[in-house]
């Protein structure tokens, strides 16, 4: 098999698509999962065949774990079809929603949702995907830049983001045995429709972000999507149980 194949959690819109897109330039075929927007997921399907690469778009609920062994016999079923091979080479934990309230308001509902999505799903994904990702693989997490400064409102999700880093570094230490490199990416602000589009929509949130930025703008998809496609590359193999920050300097 020359062909490395990614998958994506996530990869209709915003981060994951671009992930997606800029993983296909790099000769990447990609496995993308979408929650509900199945149409979102065949476009960009479609938008990575037309660069000449093999994509396929899955269902799956990163928020509910139950469904992680069907989803992994789904994976195992297109790869056979697809590709003609057992193992894929990489995946991209990057599947994720907001919820924006203060610390005192946050209810143990949000703290649930943000668990399950942002760390209980990506623990028990990648357990339950390991035995169909070949040696020599990589993983990639996406945490946030909140993990490092705190803005008021994201207790609970910048919270399980942490997890997740520390989570990181002991996938890196477990499978390093089997050649399998892992890394966080940290973006910071982007311009997308998470949280509701807010960083994107409002005015005043945007220009104090691009404010309080090194290089003077609020980050875009691309930004991030280049910089997963390069972790992924050759060249960063030797690169592991890394924190990278993708956020222009935001608040140095």
């Amino acid at each position: 098999m020359n062909n490395k194949i990614a998958i994506v959690t996530g990869g209709s819109r915003g981060l994951g698509k671009s992930m997606a897109l800029n993983l296909a330039q790099q000769g990447i075929d990609v496995i993308l999962t979408y929650n509900s927007k199945k149409a979102e997921a065949d476009a960009v399907v479609v938008e990575i065949e037309r660069k000449g690469k093999k994509a396929y778009a899955l269902q799956l609920d990163v928020s509910n774990s139950g469904s992680f062994t069907a989803f992994a016999q789904q994976v195992k079923a297109a790869l056979e079809q697809k590709w003609h091979t057992d193992k894929f080479n990489f995946l991209v934990n990057n599947a994720g929603s907001g919820v924006h309230a203060s610390f005192a308001e946050t209810t143990e509902e949000q703290f649930d949702q943000m668990m399950n999505i942002h760390l209980k799903g990506v623990f028990f994904l990648t357990q339950k995907l390991l035995p169909l990702m070949a040696d020599k693989g990589r993983i990639v997490n996406v945490s946030s830049g909140l993990t490092r400064f705190a803005l008021p409102g994201y207790a609970a999700y910048a919270t399980m983001k942490g997890a997740v880093e520390t989570l990181t570094k002991y996938l890196a230490k477990e499978l390093g045995a089997r050649g399998i490199a892992v890394n966080v990416v940290a973006p910071g602000a982007i311009e997308t429709d998470f949280g509701g589009g807010m960083v994107r929509d409002n005015p005043q949130i945007n220009s104090f972000v691009a404010g309080q930025t090194a290089l003077g703008r609020v980050g875009l998809p691309d930004d991030i999507g280049g910089v997963v496609a390069s972790l992924l590359s050759d060249d960063n193999r030797w690169v592991n149980a890394q924190r990278i920050e993708a956020s222009g300097g935001m608040f140095i």
